[in-house]
């Protein structure tokens, strides 16, 4: 293996729900099954290099409706808490990616493994967020709707910027990544790893190591930027859709940013040029890998993975200015 941020030998790569389940599908398994397969075909070049790769994926779509089939059944099925709905989003859209991904590999002659850690992360039980729960989840509901299934169901539901209203939950820091020497391990033997799917399963820990899970969802940016900070990986890539991070987005004075360090892209999120609900969250996690010792972030679009790995596309943040 090379040692070359040009060409990194260690990587880890973030890849958003939409990657296996976009909003606008219906969600049926074939449904699921050729965008899990569409999503290997365009990382597939990074699983061909001769590296250590981890991948972790977003959630939301998928927890969001198994969270509505809870809503649905609630009469029949005992419903499930929110850590539970985020292990079975975790092992069912880890299940799609790996399959998909060592098809692909095997149609190359590539007889490489893929592997995926259902992943327990611990949070803060002190985390501001649990004071104040603000991320949503699910589907929209009406006010009336959001009033009977939240006393049926104990959802905490608001209001959502005019659109209706939704369930919110506390969306904590992550702070440790549990059994993250596994994934160490099968990453350092050549395995392609999925870990930390949905941000990973929420725990907390008491004084005598003994875990529970919680009621909260992690942003899985900042759970990647962990992770890549505590296995020492130089280069965290972030798979989006859009082909680069933009100021001033959907403005006359809209521009898209190429290059940019630290200290810039601080400037430019202070200025507020990325919202919460979209590319805020990525830049957050960018910013905080840079700060624990990463050298760059990669934000492009997934279907231009290798090309935004190469630097002809996507947007690079640096941690200075060499």
């Amino acid at each position: 293996m090379t040692n070359s941020l040009a060409n990194p030998n260690r990587l880890i790569v973030a890849i958003g729900g939409n990657a296996t389940h976009p909003e606008d599908i219906e969600g049926t398994s074939q449904e699921q099954k050729t965008i899990a397969a569409m999503t290997a075909e365009a990382l597939l070049p990074l699983m061909m290099l001769d590296n250590e790769l981890i991948i972790t994926h977003g959630n939301g779509p998928v927890v969001g409706k198994i969270l509505m089939r809870q809503m649905l059944t609630r009469d029949t099925i005992a419903p499930m808490p929110l850590d539970i709905c985020v292990a079975h989003s975790q092992g069912g859209i880890a299940y799609l990616l790996m399959q998909a991904m060592e098809n692909a590999l095997r149609d190359q002659g590539n007889q490489r493994h893929v592997t995926c850690l259902l992943t327990q992360v611990e949070v803060d039980p002190d985390d501001p967020a649990f004071e104040n729960p603000s991320k949503p989840i699910g589907p929209f509901f009406n006010e009336e709707e959001a009033k009977k299934i939240g006393a049926e169901l104990s959802w905490l539901m608001k209001e959502d910027s005019g659109r209706g209203w939704r369930h919110v939950v506390p969306s904590p820091k992550p702070k440790h990544v549990c059994d993250i020497s596994l994934v160490q391990i099968l990453a350092r033997r050549g395995t392609v790893v999925i870990a930390g799917g949905g941000g990973g399963i929420p725990v907390v820990r008491n004084p005598n190591g003994v875990r529970k899970g919680v009621t909260a969802v992690i942003d899985k940016d900042l759970t990647s930027a962990l992770m890549a900070n505590v296995l020492g990986i130089d280069t965290l890539m972030i798979l989006t859709a859009v082909p680069k991070v933009a100021i001033h987005f959907g403005t006359e004075k809209e521009e898209c940013l190429d290059r940019v360090t630290l200290q810039e892209i601080r400037a430019y999120h202070m200025e507020g040029h990325f919202p919460a609900g979209s590319m805020g969250p990525k830049i957050d996690a960018a910013i905080r890998f840079l700060e624990g010792g990463g050298k760059r972030v990669i934000i492009g679009q997934i279907d231009q993975a290798m090309q935004a790995l190469n630097g002809e596309t996507g947007t690079r943040i640096v941690s200075n200015d060499k």
